[in-house]
């Protein structure tokens, strides 16, 4: 058996790594949700082609490096061509289709993108619908998740239905976490490091060292969570 470069080896793992990762940015996916069936094949026919050339020694780093940049190169034509012609993101991506009208399945719908009642039951269950007669429409998106519109009872009531009145909603800034002071969200609030500390102090810390995550809005103060 021929003895594998650990040099070559480890040169291939970090070209790899980075390659990955610029793939993340440029594509600007973070989630698996978010991948659709084209870019799922494109990543795991990359793992393929990383794996095979980690163990072969006639694969250097150049030809690897080569490889790699060309798949990405190819990946992000096409990218680019889905952004720029509307009309080869139905057949590249996929159009999203609606496979559920007025609580009945639309099995020709359902048929045509290959989806079984199973399937879209257990979509159904993970946006936490339980019987298809809730549903108004349910569209099956590119990346194979469901958005659904309930029917009216079935909607969950706003502020509006109830007539209540509606509050300014404050989004909660943080101000510490892992025990290091966030300089930057304490100055756009208008404050300093002495006033967070006096505050710490009224809860009974004695430093933001003592502190795994603490967040302020102006109607409740802060929130403090200790390590």
């Amino acid at each position: 058996m021929e003895e594998l470069n650990m040099g070559l080896m480890t040169t291939k793992i970090i070209v790899g790594f980075a390659a990955l990762f610029i793939i993340v940015i440029l594509t600007g996916r973070t989630s698996i949700y978010q991948l659709t069936p084209f870019h799922l094949v494109f990543v795991l026919v990359l793992g393929e082609f990383l794996g095979n050339a980690l163990y072969e020694n006639d694969v250097h780093t150049l030809q690897f490096l080569y490889g790699t940049g060309l798949w990405l190169l190819l990946m992000l034509a096409m990218e680019y061509i889905t952004q720029k012609w509307n009309f080869t993101r139905s057949f590249l991506i996929g159009d999203p289709a609606i496979i559920i009208r007025d609580g009945s399945f639309d099995r020709q719908m359902m048929k045509k993108n290959k989806v079984d009642i199973n399937q879209v039951q257990s979509l159904l269950r993970q946006n936490s619908v339980f019987s298809v007669r809730e549903v108004k429409y349910g569209i099956l998106e590119a990346n194979g998740q469901i958005s659904l519109l309930l029917k009216s009872p079935f909607q969950n009531p706003i502020k509006e239905d109830l007539n209540l009145p509606a509050k300014e909603e404050v989004l909660p800034i943080a101000l510490i976490i892992d025990g290091d002071i966030m300089q930057d969200n304490l100055k756009q609030i208008g404050c300093t490091e002495t006033w967070l500390r006096t505050q710490l102090n009224i809860k009974g810390y004695t430093s933001e060292k003592d502190v795994f995550f603490a967040d302020w809005e102006p109607a409740n103060g802060i929130h403090i969570c200790p390590k």
